[in-house]
């Protein structure tokens, strides 16, 4: 007698790679994404001010950023427009990614291993690569390989201005993707401004920031309220942060991880969401692009852009943002999707992933500030990195926009798809498909109007 076969092999469901959001994950990110497209076409615009003011008007432009305000003591805050811009207006920007990365990690993409590991491998190749050629790049004499880290960032704002700009309808799941990439990017950037870009340490001003970051965290968890005690006491602890030598910013990314982003009881929104929902249009609407009119700022000129492409430092930059982000992004979603066997969501191609892995090259607002830091005593190097990062992001825009243009049409039709909402009741269809009461509304034929057409011979 032999054994019988069975009557059928069991199947195991492979994970999807891009596929449909959550209902409540779809209505935050999109939420999140209006502001930031806004806010990036602020940016855009804050970006041109800054080239047509530093270009026209050079002298007048220099004369504003060199402008000090402050008090000298007893924290050495009389710092000049350009730094209040990096060190202050950026930590408002860090808070918020701080928000976002503590929500990933316990309600968003990042709260399981297996969701995480595609978009955390994307994001790590697409810093590793970038840094490996501009270090290679700078490895001969007259290369300065300690700038490695300044293409190594994405700016979500940036890159979202430039699709509303260019009227591109992406899809909802390759928003998605690029958000949570940024988010994952935007950790690493503040591992690397932390622990690569912090000297003269003072420990007795960190153990003080310390301290108020301990008593940030107990006041919020004991449920204490009120705007008037919680901003004096963020600046404090930033303004502790700043006279330690550890890069203020940290102190947003700090404060906005302790925030609670899970919802207790009957909470219709987490805290963190809450302030999150607060803080993001002034992120987004003021700080940043305010950044970005006194950082980018740079003469450009036929020498200036030859230099670009010529010198090690600024040739480094564009390749790591241009060659870099791309292939380090899409060649780790492709490895990381092969070795776990995920599919590829059928409604989409693995070119729409290289084109949104292009446009993950324009490395913009942290790039800008670590380029500050990288070269912070040598002010023509500086201003070769900036330039650098605008050709390069501006080259990501450029080639991310012509293959978005392709694929236009179809997702067009995938985003009428995803916001069809036949029986008008607020939730996209596509989320009702399998409910047997929905499947009967929707088959149900229209009731007849009343004819309103008036007699004949009245």
């Amino acid at each position: 007698m032999t054994d019988q076969p069975p009557a059928h092999k069991p199947t195991t469901r492979r994970r999807q790679l891009l596929g449909r959001l959550s209902l409540p994950e779809r209505t935050f990110i999109t939420d999140a994404l209006r502001t930031e497209t806004v806010g990036g076409m602020l940016l855009l615009a804050a970006t041109g001010v800054a080239l047509i003011w530093a270009n026209v008007w050079p002298h007048s432009y220099e004369s504003v950023l060199g402008y000090t305000i402050g008090p000298s003591t007893p924290l050495h805050l009389d710092l000049t427009l350009a730094n209040w811009a990096k060190d202050g207006l950026l930590t408002i920007f860090f808070f918020v990614a701080g928000i976002e990365l503590k929500r990933e990690f316990v309600a968003g993409e990042l709260r399981t291993p297996s969701a995480a590991l595609l978009p955390v491998i994307a994001a790590v190749c697409g810093v590793a690569l970038p840094a490996i050629l501009f270090v290679l790049v700078n490895s001969g004499s007259g290369g300065h390989p300690g700038g490695w880290a300044i293409p190594t960032a994405t700016d979500i704002a940036f890159a979202l201005g430039v699709l509303a700009v260019v009227g591109s309808h992406l899809p909802s799941a390759l928003r998605a993707f690029l958000l949570t990439l940024a988010v994952v990017d935007d950790l690493i950037a503040i591992l690397i401004i932390a622990i690569f870009y912090s000297s003269g340490i003072k420990f007795w001003a960190l153990g003080l920031a310390f301290a108020g970051l301990v008593l940030f965290w107990f006041l919020h968890r004991r449920g204490v309220k009120g705007w008037y005690l919680f901003v004096p006491l963020a600046v404090v602890v930033w303004a502790l942060m700043h006279e330690s030598g550890i890069h203020a910013t940290v102190a947003g990314v700090a404060m906005g991880l302790m925030l609670r982003c899970h919802r207790e009881g009957d909470e219709e929104h987490s805290p963190g969401e809450h302030i999150e929902h607060l803080v993001r249009p002034i992120s987004a609407g003021l700080a940043v692009p305010l950044f970005a009119l006194f950082s980018a700022g740079v003469t450009i000129s036929g020498p200036t852009l030859r230099e670009v492409f010529t010198q090690a430092t600024p040739l480094g930059i564009v390749i790591g943002l241009l060659v870099g982000k791309t292939v380090g992004i899409f060649g780790g979603t492709r490895l990381a999707a092969r070795f776990t066997r995920a599919e590829l969501n059928p409604q989409l191609k693995w070119a729409d992933l290289f084109a949104v892995s292009v446009l993950a090259g324009i490395g913009f607002t942290v790039s800008l500030l670590i380029g500050e830091l990288a070269f912070r005593d040598n002010p023509t190097l500086t201003d070769r990195s900036k330039t650098a990062v605008l050709v390069g992001s501006l080259l990501c825009a450029l080639v991310a926009t012509v293959l978005l243009k392709l694929r236009n049409r179809h997702y067009r039709a995938l985003c009428e798809e995803e916001g069809r909402d036949t029986d008008g009741d607020g939730i996209p269809d596509i989320y009702q498909e399998d409910d047997p009461a929905w499947r009967a509304r929707a088959s149900e034929p229209a009731e007849d109007l009343p004819d309103e057409r008036p007699e004949p011979g009245r």
